[in-house]
């Protein structure tokens, strides 16, 4: 495959062989972003689970102490004054019927989708539409809640959901490269210790297996196992 000239530039500058600290990581990849738009820091964490074992299944939420710079859209599914106290918390679009029927018209422009219990017996029944997007509201993650305020509030203040796919490795993103080199550190051993706390009984050796850090269009940096909390 031909690569481009950015591309070419950015291999001569990033050795990606070589493993990184966070910090130095996080400094190479906000140096040598050169496209036109701000990119985000993502993160790659390849598990030794098997995701095919319930028991192994890693899922969970964090929040960013930063936040995620991303300006995410919240839709909250709700009847009566419960929806007017997700609008007052924040909420982008709040209410029931209608948006049922918008869901099942094949609308879905929100980043989150947050429900209180009372209201997913009929919200459950759009679960082939929500599932693949990633879009159903799940007790585990806090998206089903009767404290719609709070919940509103912690996921517009960087309050991110993960999960681990079918090959074991778990995507995220964890801010912007136009924020400072600290609060990116910050976030990425905020979500480290997260993982490694979620760590399943069932896995035996090696938990985690590699990390690597990359923007969103440049080259994936791995980084240095020291820099991964044991427990």
């Amino acid at each position: 495959m031909k690569q481009s000239k950015r591309i070419k530039e950015l291999s001569e500058k990033i050795d990606v062989k070589q493993d990184y600290n966070l910090a130095d990581a996080v400094n190479l990849l906000k140096e040598n972003s050169t496209v036109k738009f701000v990119e985000s820091l993502d993160c790659a964490i390849k598990l030794g689970v098997d995701p095919r074992h319930a028991d192994q299944m890693v899922r969970g939420t964090v929040s960013l102490p930063n936040g995620t710079g991303k300006e995410v859209k919240v839709l909250v599914i709700a009847k009566g004054s419960k929806s007017e106290e997700a609008v007052e918390a924040g909420a982008d679009y709040a209410g029931f019927e209608e948006y049922l029927e918008k869901i099942k018209s094949g609308w879905a422009d929100v980043d989150v989708i947050i429900a209180t219990p009372d209201s997913m017996s009929e919200l459950g029944k759009l679960g082939r539409i929500l599932g693949p997007k990633g879009l159903m509201p799940n007790p585990k993650s806090g998206t089903v809640t009767m404290d719609v305020a709070t919940a509103v509030k912690e996921v517009k203040a960087g309050k991110i959901e993960f999960r681990v796919d079918k090959t074991g490795i778990v995507h995220t993103s964890l801010g912007k490269l136009d924020f400072e080199e600290e609060q990116l550190v910050e976030n990425a051993k905020t979500f480290l210790n997260t993982i490694v706390k979620l760590r399943p009984a069932s896995v035996k050796g090696q938990y985690v297996l590699s990390l690597f850090l990359s923007s969103s269009m440049g080259p994936g940096l791995k980084i240095n196992r020291d820099e991964i909390p044991t427990h």
